[in-house]
């Protein structure tokens, strides 16, 4: 059972992400670790005209048209988000925090002008072949009435005794390529800039060697952004990343179906994903 906590106001990210990093050495990630049983609540939540504008044409919606896209409500609460991941209690290390999937689910419709109640909670950790993960739940809410909710992992890296039956899955066989997208080196900074998502991962590659990457890699919300873009109308989606995506770089839009993903030249995967079903 979780234990609502509204807050007054929306949190500081700034004050979220210092106060993650700062705590970060002192926490120990495991899969028997306690994590937060508290619900955080913000009400009252708007989206901002002039930064919506700039998330449809950075991640390739049409102009906004009355509703937000089916991620955005991720963008809203993710002050929320990183409140919660910043805890005290929460067990993993903030900094370098890799997001590894995340479900959506619209269950009515979006109104760009609305005011929304979002909340977010754990709901559980689990074992992962390259370290912990933890899901976390978000929600949106329009007169008291479940309108959004979303499922994200978000995995912290460390050394595990995981065997074989642990191992990443296999990839799939390659969809059909539609498009073609070159990513600049500063995709991350400018994705950081309209979410907030300053993960030091994201925005050089000087920092994101100091957590294991050679490159700065692109947000998971950015590309899973812009396959729901290039794919079009869903009310769900199951998205998984699978690797990362170095930047600078292009990467190959493959669809059929309800299925989509996102490779590098040399067929890697990035991303699959699929509207309405799992991934």
């Amino acid at each position: 059972m979780t234990t609502a906590v509204v807050l007054g106001r929306a949190p500081s990210l700034a004050r979220s992400l210092a106060r993650g990093a700062l705590r970060s050495p002192v926490k120990r990630p495991s899969p028997q670790a306690s994590y937060p049983r508290t619900r955080l609540v913000l009400r009252d939540v708007r989206a901002d005209p002039a930064r919506l504008s700039s998330y449809h044409h950075l991640c390739g919606f049409p102009p906004p048209a009355g509703d937000l896209p089916l991620p955005y409500p991720h963008v809203l609460a993710f002050p929320l988000t990183m409140r919660l991941l910043s805890a005290r209690d929460f067990p993993l290390p903030l900094p370098g925090l890799v997001h590894t999937s995340i479900t959506l689910a619209r269950h009515a419709a979006l109104p760009a002008t609305a005011a929304y109640e979002l909340g977010v909670h754990v709901d559980g950790l689990s074992p992962h072949h390259r370290g912990t993960e933890a899901t976390v739940v978000t929600e949106a809410r329009l007169d008291g009435n479940l309108v959004w909710e979303s499922r994200s992992t978000y995995l912290a890296r460390h050394r595990t005794d995981h065997g074989p039956a642990s191992a990443a899955p296999p990839s799939p066989a390659p969809l059909p390529v539609l498009a073609e997208w070159p990513l600049p080196a500063g995709l991350g900074r400018a994705y950081a800039a309209l979410s907030g998502d300053r993960n030091p991962i994201h925005l050089h590659p000087l920092t994101a060697r100091l957590f294991g990457f050679p490159h700065a890699i692109a947000h998971g919300m950015w590309t899973a952004a812009r396959c729901l873009a290039a794919y079009g109308d869903t009310s769900t989606a199951q998205v998984r990343f699978r690797s990362p995506v170095p930047l600078p770089g292009t990467v190959r839009y493959g669809a059929r179906g309800d299925r989509f993903e996102l490779r590098d030249e040399r067929g890697r995967l990035h991303l699959s994903g699929r509207a309405g079903g799992a991934a």
